[in-house]
């Protein structure tokens, strides 16, 4: 199957385009654009989170659930959303994070392609949704896919995974832990954000980490 991928991602995960599910998958997706229905993001930009982000340039994973399901949010990167829209709660609480965390605000716009494009992989398990209805397309071969993104980055080291809530926390089983470091923390949304995401310094720890393994570190 020809898949529009960047190519290190595409040979990495060859072997996954052949397989049943992913056939299913494309089908039902496929079918879902066509039928008239609005879904999200647009289909050029399901995969813009590999697109921006080579395989072998990977440094951080952060794992979200499914894109943003109402109009003007969703391009393809996990929390991103591109300007005017607003800055989503889950958004403006990361922000906050970073400024208490390193001592300095972020940008104030809500387009994470420059985080992307340092070699943060902004991940979604689901990759596509339908207008207004969260999590419409879980469950039909997305996470499984998703789930061979993380065993193809298995064959790397020194990544860390920012694992936000109980849902990006499942994908945990699946790291290499020995190789790579993992940070887990109540996920960013009003609903819990005040129960361990404010205060975890994820994004110190990570450029700490990053700096001892002689990478760059991120500017957030």
């Amino acid at each position: 199957m020809n898949v529009k991928i960047e190519q290190s991602w595409k040979d990495a995960l060859s072997s996954e385009f052949d397989k049943e599910y992913f056939i299913k998958l494309t089908d039902f997706v496929r079918n879902e654009y066509l039928s008239g229905k609005k879904i999200y993001p647009d289909a050029k930009n399901i995969f813009n989170a590999f697109n921006l982000c080579p395989l072998d340039k990977v440094k951080v994973v952060i794992i979200g659930q499914d894109p943003y399901h109402e109009p003007g949010q969703a391009h393809g990167l996990c929390f991103s959303v591109l300007p005017p829209t607003p800055n989503p709660p889950s958004l403006q609480n990361i922000y906050k994070e970073i400024e208490s965390d390193i001592g300095r605000p972020s940008v104030t716009n809500g387009d994470l392609t420059y985080w992307a494009t340092q070699g943060v992989l902004l991940l979604n398990s689901t990759l596509t949704v339908q207008a207004h209805l969260a999590a419409s397309h879980s469950g039909r071969g997305w996470e499984q896919f998703t789930d061979a993104v993380i065993r193809a980055l298995n064959t790397r080291e020194n990544i860390v995974y920012m694992l936000w809530g109980s849902f990006a926390q499942k994908k945990a089983a699946i790291v290499n832990s020995n190789k790579n470091l993992i940070l887990k923390s109540t996920h960013p949304s009003p609903l819990s954000a005040y129960r361990g995401f404010f205060g975890n310094h994820h994004f110190s720890l990570a450029n700490q980490y990053l700096t001892e393994h002689n990478k760059t570190p991120i500017d957030w």
